[in-house]
């Protein structure tokens, strides 16, 4: 069985080449789930009910979210009537929605866990203590795919070698930049530290470079807007055994536009 999982759509541009590829890249890879990060898809920060239904037409079964989960202001209302839409576990246990959620598809099911790291991030509750919780809630007959939306590679490593053999994969979103080091553990978990973003390329993480190039030299604030032009979009297929709930491959995807003349 073949789960693939997207890297953080980033505004319009991303929504549409994932509304354009995501039927294609099911059929052609023979996927039985797709999971994606929509937590920049409302113009770079958040999302929205309608656009997590969008996402969903597109050919997505869950969305993850992560430190822009807040960012649209009616969200927060919204989120707890999403079923397959999931938040940060080690959010405050106030805040509204589920870190987790259980997926049924027609011939298997699976459950899709959220964590957030700390390093170089707002504060929040311990991602390690979080995801102990949701896996002692989580039936341990289904294999569990984890988003560990965080900043740093050496959090997001060890907290892979942390759950290793315990989920059938945990891959880290929110940098935006696909890495290198696709891997199946010795225990069974698939890992990857980032799997990319889907959203416009020529741009610095998907915002207009001009803004950005701006503040990183002046130091003055500015409002970073969604880029346009050419769009990737990029992931990751995790192939598992739903029986032994672990993973025997994990491959990095990219399909990327070309750039305009």
């Amino acid at each position: 069985m073949k789960i693939l999982m997207i890297g953080d759509v980033v505004g319009g541009p991303g929504r549409s080449i994932l509304k354009r590829e995501l039927p294609r890249l099911r059929k052609e890879l023979d996927l039985g789930a797709v999971i994606v990060n929509g937590e920049n898809s409302a113009a770079g920060s958040g999302i929205t009910a309608a656009l997590a239904k969008e996402i969903f037409e597109s050919g997505a079964d869950a969305i993850t979210l992560g430190d822009h989960v807040w960012g649209q202001k009616d969200f927060a209302a919204e989120l707890p009537s999403l079923d397959r839409v999931v938040r940060p576990a080690n959010y405050p246990p106030e805040c509204p929605g589920k870190g987790w959620t259980r997926i049924d598809m027609p011939t298997f099911s699976f459950a899709v866990l959220n964590i957030q790291g700390r390093v170089f991030m707002q504060p929040i509750d311990c991602p390690f203590k979080a995801a102990d919780k949701a896996l002692s809630e989580i039936p341990r007959d289904i294999p569990v795919f984890v988003d560990f939306h965080a900043e740093a590679t050496s959090e997001k490593i060890t907290m892979a070698h942390y759950l290793d053999g315990r989920v059938a994969a945990l891959v880290g979103t929110h940098t935006h930049v696909q890495t290198s080091d696709a891997i199946v553990l010795p225990g069974g978990t698939a890992y990857m530290t980032d799997l990319g973003m889907t959203g416009p390329y020529v741009s610095s993480i998907g915002r207009d470079l001009k803004p950005v190039t701006k503040k990183f030299i002046t130091g003055l604030p500015a409002r970073f807007e969604v880029a346009k032009g050419p769009s990737v979009l990029e992931g990751a297929v995790i192939t598992f055994d739903p029986a032994t709930r672990k993973a025997s491959a994990i491959e990095a995807v990219r399909v990327r536009e070309p750039l305009q003349p």
